[in-house]
């Protein structure tokens, strides 16, 4: 493997019987880079993670993580990476320091190298003040934040990090990609999986799935400008549910999306054409308030892919 991949593989598949859920894919992800993995759920993101962190076997394919097996050292590759499950992996029996005590021991610190991670975890999770809590009882986002501290107390070069901001509220996923843009600048590796499309925003590098499939791959920036052709509209009218019915048979629209009370319109049309056309076609039965060219997003990309 080269130095600067810290992960590739090539021809992945995992099947469970009839079923495929990773079909045949290849990818590379470089040392230090925030990398994502974007799909809905059951896409097969989960799947490829634990393949890569050495909990399920392959049934065909090859690769490495960080300079290891996945198909014969992946016990070497237990020991050396960072893992934090959609379920956080936490003990909600015990308190905030004993769950870092424990996750310490399981990865053979020392009482004196324990000690200096925990107050390192506290200050990353800010937890200082609640260290003596039991688990189970904080909330979501300070629990997120304790199981990505207890995943990086040995000190790894690479970190996956599955669904990690499942079910939390916005503030706190918003704080918990702070701590990750912080950790990635420190030189860890960071992978990370997720259906929202507004984190993937945050990675260097994307990977789209969908069912077992690579769809595309790029940085945010590439994928938008690869995968998007024409141009983004977003239109507003006095008759939401109406002009859906009339731009959906329109073949000079390539999508048509809602958006809360907006539309979203993806077509090769320039904007006063576009406008003509849509004045002509709602003819005084539909009144157009106001058309807007916007920039795509990730959600335009991954919805113009698997339409």
């Amino acid at each position: 493997m080269k130095e600067k991949n810290s992960v590739w593989v090539e021809n992945l598949t995992k099947k469970f019987g009839n079923f495929t859920a990773v079909d045949n894919i290849s990818f590379k992800v470089k040392s230090g880079e925030i990398f994502g993995f974007l799909g809905a759920n059951g896409a097969g993101k989960t799947t490829t993670i634990r393949m890569l962190c050495g909990l399920l076997i392959p049934t065909s394919g090859k690769g490495e993580v960080a300079g290891f097996n996945i198909l014969k050292e992946y016990e070497l590759i237990k020991k050396r990476i960072g893992y934090m499950s959609q379920k956080f992996s936490l003990y909600d029996d015990l308190t905030v320091v004993e769950n870092i005590k424990f996750f310490g021991g399981m990865y053979g610190l020392s009482r004196k190298e324990i000690d200096i991670k925990k107050d390192w975890i506290l200050e990353l999770a800010n937890l200082k003040n609640m260290k003596n809590r039991i688990t189970g009882d904080l909330a979501g986002g300070w629990k997120q934040r304790l199981a990505l501290g207890t995943s990086l107390i040995h000190n790894p070069k690479i970190v996956f990090l599955d669904e990690p901001t499942a079910g939390v509220d916005p503030i706190s996923r918003r704080n918990f990609w702070d701590i990750i843009n912080n950790i990635s600048d420190d030189g860890i590796t960071v992978f990370v999986t997720t259906h929202y499309l507004d984190e993937a925003e945050y990675c260097n590098t994307i990977q789209l799935m969908d069912r077992g499939n690579i769809i595309a791959g790029g940085s945010p920036d590439k994928l938008k400008q690869n995968y998007i052709d024409g141009f983004l509209y977003q239109i507003n009218t006095d008759n939401l549910s109406g002009s859906i019915d009339f731009l959906k048979n329109l073949d000079y629209l390539d999508n048509v999306n809602v958006l809360g009370t907006n539309i979203n319109i993806l077509t090769t049309l320039r904007k006063n054409d576009l406008k003509d056309r849509l004045l002509n076609k709602f003819n005084n039965k539909i009144k157009l308030i106001s058309i807007k060219k916007i920039d795509p997003t990730l959600e335009d990309v991954f919805v113009n892919l698997i339409k």
